[in-house]
């Protein structure tokens, strides 16, 4: 995949060289040219392709906090209710 990356960040470069060096270019359109067909897509491209790997780091997060919450017997940890918790008292009408 980075070489996709790489091969279209070198594309969107030589346009925006190209555009740079035209005798109607100028700098900003070059800058706006590599901004908006190179940066960008790319980093669009990246956030969307990691996406599976994030989330499978965040659930492995989850399920290490779950097994240390349980194996500590803390209150909660277990997924059984406390012991001591008492029902809320409603009022009579």
């Amino acid at each position: 995949m980075y070489l996709v990356v790489v091969a279209w960040l070198y594309v969107a470069l030589m346009m925006a060289l190209a555009e740079a060096t035209h005798p109607r270019g100028g700098l900003l359109g070059a800058f706006f040219t590599f901004v908006l067909y190179g940066v960008g897509p790319v980093a669009l491209l990246i956030y969307l392709m990691g996406r599976p790997a994030r989330r499978a780091a965040r659930a492995r997060r989850e399920a290490e906090a779950e097994a240390a919450a349980a194996a500590s017997g803390q209150p909660g940890g277990g997924g059984e209710p406390a012991a001591d918790a008492v029902a809320p008292v409603r009022k009579e009408p």
